[in-house]
């Protein structure tokens, strides 16, 4: 008997007022700025900060330097399925999705969906399975089959009808650069990504988000001041519009300042050969209160719920049901 996996999508408004489910994760960036005393004037100057850098990039036609305003969603994909007799519910995985306002004509544009991808699976091996594998490991190990499961749900979420009801382009998820490895200016350079950097070999992260489909290209966009990891699938240049582009650059640039600033608030931008730290001082501190030490204790709490509550008792099901899932092409 083949198991039935259902997506279930639902969407939350991410504004000033916005305040965390009690199911949403809270290792998710939007929810820990989210909360705390100053939860209200974090979120009105991050979205103060996306709004004015999306008007930086989309500069033509835009004398004031406000034409455009971002509407940003967080978007929830629930894993619905049946176990044990019973109907079963699992938090699968969040996203934000940009829709862009053109306010001189009153247009809506949809931007892309995908940004600050966030996982309790994720979590779970990254957090949990990862450092057990290496207790008593001599030197680092990653188990060959480490993501499989990951990548066959995420493909499973974009093979949905609810995603494919909702979003009509692929996603693209785009995260801070490695603070492992070194990163090459290339003369390669686009309008709105900017210069392009390469480097020698993939990452962890990389090599993780390829077993979801996903490729991976590094960008330094104009005015920024380190490389950008964006992860998509697809043409990156040539499938998505310069505003959605701009929409990706400004919101995920934004939170990368916030929460890297070591790498994005730096006061000099990336050099031709370039290695990311987080140890350098040379660095301003946003005004947005983040919480990176709370957020990281997290992810091991979460991804211990992950392995209680949902790998552990569901291990054999899950098991047979990737094994019959086609692995997600790049």
């Amino acid at each position: 008997m083949t198991t039935e996996f259902t997506i279930n999508i639902t969407t939350t408004r991410f504004d000033e007022h916005y305040s965390p489910s009690d199911s949403s994760r809270a290792t998710t960036n939007f929810a820990n700025l989210a909360r705390g005393e100053h939860r209200q004037q974090n979120l009105r100057s991050t979205l103060t900060i996306i709004n004015r850098r999306f008007n930086d990039l989309a500069h033509w036609d835009n004398p004031d330097g406000d034409r455009y305003a971002l509407d940003l969603e967080i978007v929830s994909g629930q894993l619905q399925f049946t176990a044990a007799g019973s109907d079963q519910e699992f938090p699968l995985l969040e996203v934000l999705d940009i829709q862009i306002l053109d306010r001189m004509t009153g247009v809506r544009y949809p931007g892309i969906v995908g940004n600050n991808f966030s996982s309790y699976v994720r979590d779970f091996d990254f957090s949990v399975r990862l450092p057990a594998v290496n207790d008593a490991a001599s030197e680092f190990t990653v188990p060959d089959d480490f993501g499989d499961l990951h990548g066959k749900l995420f493909q499973h979420f974009l093979d949905s009808a609810a995603y494919r009801e909702r979003f009509q382009v692929a996603p693209v998820v785009c995260i801070s650069v490695s603070t492992s490895k070194t990163y090459h200016r290339t003369e390669n350079h686009h309008p709105i990504l900017g210069v392009e950097y390469q480097q020698d070999e993939y990452s962890l992260t990389d090599d993780y988000f390829g077993k979801m489909g996903m490729q991976v290209r590094y960008f330094m966009p104009p005015g920024s001041v380190a490389p950008l990891a964006f992860y998509f699938r697809g043409d990156l240049l040539n499938d998505y519009s310069n505003l959605q582009l701009i929409g990706t650059i400004s919101t995920m640039e934004t939170f990368q300042r916030i929460y890297r600033p070591e790498i994005y608030n730096a006061h000099a931008a990336a050099e031709d050969t370039y290695r990311p730290t987080l140890e350098r001082d040379d660095f301003s501190e946003t005004p947005i209160t983040y919480d990176r030490v709370e957020r990281s204790q997290l992810a091991i709490k979460q991804g211990k719920y992950t392995a209680e509550t949902f790998v552990n008792p569901h291990r054999g099901m899950l098991e047979q049901w990737a094994a019959n899932y086609p692995v997600p092409a790049a």
